[in-house]
């Protein structure tokens, strides 16, 4: 524990001109008892308002409340009918058709169509749009309107995980520049934005749902997006009242708000790891990706960066996965230093290396861990310098340009399907950003793509998370503990089991529909 103590007292070092300024505010909120508009805090800007130009999961979790898709996760993670009212999937899972649901309109008023559909998935297929979604859209041999209710989509093989990707947006055939006029069908619609500042939804009055038939409307009228960089501003802003509501926050920050706010605990549905650029020196070589995770202590990072909450992780699936999660591979590089120090001399390090781990700077769990694991690595010879950038450079330089040694991040999925967190080391992936390549993975996960019985497509899936680990592609760390503060004025916020912030569960406090 004494080791322990020095990390936190490490952590806390940093934080601590943060913690003064925070230490003086009083409890409360906003004043007043208006409960018709809401502003909500988040720690990044919006990468982008077109749907298959998204690459953050920030984004994606936002964006849930202006798009749907054909279907969409409910809060246990189930697929359930959106756009469509049901689907029909033929026995080798080759043919998916899709019956419309009446009633549903965009957000300039006009119904959808099944021309609308086709239109949305064939620009989501489009590879030269840069949408990371391109690849898995690779497999349609055909996707077309049967009548003005009905769409089928065919496949070349059959794939049995393909409806998880039918959540992707369905917006209009005849509209345009979705980055600054998007149009969706969800139960907000966009009202403005201002980069770098705040963007505007309000209640969509003309939406399907209504809270019975798999949709849910909005109980707030206005919501008002506010991003927050400075994670050392956050609590200040919601106990002054400018910001009601603020996502993701850290244990620390949390145990700071006192009376007058609501904390939410969950899971953050992300898979944190040190992700290691594979295709850089000495990263290229699989003894040194062992070497960092035989050095690392997981529990000990755990509880200086999220005081012991949260679950430990040994491959790139996290929890909510259920048949798919293997908590047994975080047992797999036990704490030996001796053994680290035996790997890196063999690779040819016998003193060590010096190498730069990039980390978002807006995201304080991230940093921390990075503070950790700096020490940690001391401990057999290697030196890590700690580059914090700004969310728009992470995201430009490390993961869209992949110029990076090692960076600490969560890597979320949009849909709970195998492929949406595996698919990424697929050698040839476009989302591959820590250049994996491995012959023996690729050929695993193209069988298990192929594989139509569940129970053989299971235990391919899960071969690729033991290759992953095998093969120490990351150093696996954690599926983080996530905390939503919110003023108690307000009520009903859920966690998913992935990266959704759904809006339509926030009430007024007394709400009888809250209750």
């Amino acid at each position: 524990m004494k080791k322990l103590r020095g990390y936190a007292v490490l952590i806390l070092m940093i934080l601590s001109a943060g913690a003064v300024v925070l230490s003086g505010c009083g409890a409360g909120g906003r004043q007043g008892t208006d409960t018709s508009s809401i502003t909500v805090g988040v720690a990044n800007d919006i990468d982008s308002m077109d749907p298959n130009k998204t690459v953050s999961a920030g984004t994606r979790e936002l964006l849930f409340n202006v798009y749907e898709g054909l279907v969409k996760p409910d809060s246990d993670g189930n697929l359930v009918p959106a756009v469509a009212s049901a689907y029909t999937v033929n026995e080798d899972a080759s043919i998916y058709t899709f019956t419309l649901r009446d009633g549903v309109t965009f957000h300039d008023g006009t119904p959808v169509t099944a021309d609308d559909v086709v239109y949305s998935i064939e620009r989501c297929a489009d590879a030269s749009s840069g949408n990371p979604l391109a690849p898995a859209f690779s497999s349609i041999a055909s996707v077309e309107a049967a009548d003005e209710k009905t769409v089928v989509i065919t496949l070349h093989e059959g794939d049995s995980e393909f409806l998880s990707y039918l959540t992707t947006a369905v917006v209009p055939k005849n509209g345009s520049d979705y980055e600054n006029h998007p149009i969706g069908t969800g139960p907000y619609r966009f009202v403005s934005r201002t980069p770098g500042d705040n963007i505007v939804l309000e209640k969509y009055d003309g939406y399907w749902g209504d809270g019975t038939n798999g949709g849910n409307p909005a109980q707030i009228a206005s919501v008002t997006v506010k991003i927050v960089t400075n994670a050392d501003t956050i609590v200040t802003n919601l106990k002054g009242g400018s910001i009601d509501l603020f996502l993701h926050l850290n244990s620390t920050q949390a145990s700071q708000l006192g009376d007058g706010f609501t904390v939410a605990e969950g899971t953050m549905n992300l898979v944190q790891a040190l992700y290691l650029n594979n295709a850089e020196k000495p990263f290229d070589d699989v003894r040194v990706r062992q070497a960092l995770c035989f050095a690392m202590e997981r529990t000990q990072i755990m509880e200086a960066v999220s005081d012991g909450g949260g679950t430990a992780l040994g491959s790139s699936v996290y929890p909510a996965y259920r048949k798919y999660f293997m908590p047994s591979l975080a047992d797999a590089y036990p704490t030996d230093t001796e053994k680290a120090k035996q790997l890196l001399s063999e690779a040819g390090y016998p003193d060590g290396f010096r190498f730069t781990i990039t980390v978002p700077s807006n995201y304080r769990q991230h940093v921390d861990t990075a503070t950790v694991l700096k020490e940690e690595f001391k401990k057999i010879g290697v030196t890590a310098d700690i580059e914090q950038v700004e969310w728009e450079t992470w995201l430009s330089d490390v993961y869209q340009n992949r110029s990076f040694s090692a960076t600490v991040i969560g890597v979320d999925a949009g849909t709970l399907s195998a492929t949406a967190l595996l698919g990424r080391f697929e050698s040839s992936a476009e989302n591959n950003f820590i250049n994996y390549s491995n012959a023996d993975y690729d050929k695993t996960y193209a069988e298990a793509l192929a594989e139509t019985d569940d129970e053989a497509k299971t235990a391919l899936f899960m071969r690729c998370e033991e290759i992953l680990s095998e093969d120490a592609a990351n150093v696996y760390i954690q599926d983080l503990p996530d905390f939503v503060g919110y003023s108690s004025r307000f009520t009903g916020y859920r966690f998913y089991p992935l990266y959704v912030c759904d809006l339509t569960m926030i009430r007024p406090a007394g709400d009888a529909a809250a209750q």
